[in-house]
């Protein structure tokens, strides 16, 4: 642990470098500290936090900046969030007060207006739907070989998708799917509906020689609805921390960020990790498992909307960015978001 004084050398320094990005020396500590401290002795101080592995040199420059482990001292440790302006929470509130007509509407505008807000890329995870249930199910002609599966839940989301349909499949079988899914589905969690189950209704007892490929169309729509979408916005703001030498690395991040199962898990284990003092928990790019995010953050926060699930709201910006700031606008954001969704539920009930 550290004394009071080197603390508040700490986060002079992390506070000076956040706004500069520029090494910070001993005379700059001097002028910021509340009390009155020579700049030798803060040369002393400063040179324990390197001993400690806190603080580090930059090439020639006499003043020093935060290491990876300074920041996780910092955030684990002296990190106060900040209240926010009162315009930033009229803006998130006005933002989120419009009529939504599904919850993937509402999350992705969550993403939206996080990136917006902090010109970082934002990502926004719909709450988990374990009691969802299918209120019905429909196929649409869009051409001889073309149909639209229609499927309609319980929180009143719609998802839709285009299929091909073989050339050994007619139209009558696929008629005669519908009015099993509805007969027999409709009522069910999206968790019930398994694959067994759909090969029993639709393959074994009703659903004639081609089955198999009824039964894998059904499934397909049925596990896109069940699986808990993810939105992404922002990812023009990675240039922002992306140095000329590392642009060739650039295209392999905006992959990497639009790859939903790879961001989905980071995620997941950030918001699970080590708790904190505060619901917003942060990861730094050494902590990350994939190089391409050394010099990033990953914050998370977890929204919570009761029966309905929980969801999470993320930001991935630079190792350097303000953290009081965002952390204080998460927490904030993400009780407003969690609000708005049980707001849109009440409707359904």
């Amino acid at each position: 642990m550290l004394t009071e004084r080197q603390e508040l050398i700490l986060k002079t320094i992390i506070k000076d470098f956040t706004k500069t990005h520029d090494p910070v020396g001993s005379k700059t500590v001097m002028n910021q500290l509340p009390m009155k401290v020579s700049s030798a002795t803060i040369r002393n101080e400063m040179a324990v936090l390197e001993d400690k592995g806190l603080i580090e040199k930059t090439h020639s420059s006499s003043g020093r900046i935060p290491s990876s482990d300074g920041y996780r001292y910092y955030l684990d440790n002296l990190v106060e969030p900040l209240q926010l302006p009162e315009s930033v929470y009229n803006q998130i509130v006005s933002e989120l007060d419009r009529p939504f007509h599904q919850v993937n509407e509402i999350v992705q505008e969550a993403a939206k207006i996080l990136s917006d807000l902090t010109n970082y890329t934002a990502f926004a995870e719909e709450p988990e739907s374990h009691d969802v249930t299918v209120t019905g199910f429909r196929i649409v002609p869009l051409s001889n070989r073309q149909v639209m599966a229609i499927l309609v839940t319980s929180d009143g989301n719609v998802q839709n998708q285009v299929y091909a349909l073989p050339y050994n499949v007619h139209g009558d079988e696929v008629e005669k799917a519908v009015r099993m899914i509805d007969d027999e589905l409709v009522g069910k969690t999206l968790k019930e509906i398994t694959p067994s189950l759909l090969k029993k209704k639709l393959g074994v007892e009703h659903g004639g020689k081609h089955a198999s490929e009824l039964v894998s169309l059904v499934e397909d729509v049925i596990k896109d609805a069940a699986s808990e979408q993810m939105y992404v916005d922002g990812q023009i703001n990675l240039l922002n921390n992306t140095s000329k030498k590392d642009v060739k690395d650039l295209r392999s991040l905006y992959e990497l960020v639009d790859h939903d199962d790879l961001i989905s898990s980071l995620m997941d284990n950030c918001s699970k990790s080590k708790k904190g003092r505060y619901p917003v928990r942060v990861s730094l790019g050494s902590e990350l498992p994939n190089e391409l995010l050394k010099n990033y953050s990953l914050l998370t926060a977890e929204y919570n909307v009761g029966s309905h699930g929980k969801g999470v709201i993320a930001l991935l910006g630079p190792t350097n960015m303000p953290y009081s700031q965002v952390i204080g606008l998460l927490e904030y954001f993400r009780n407003e978001l969690a609000k708005k969704l049980l707001d849109y539920y009440g409707r359904f009930q």
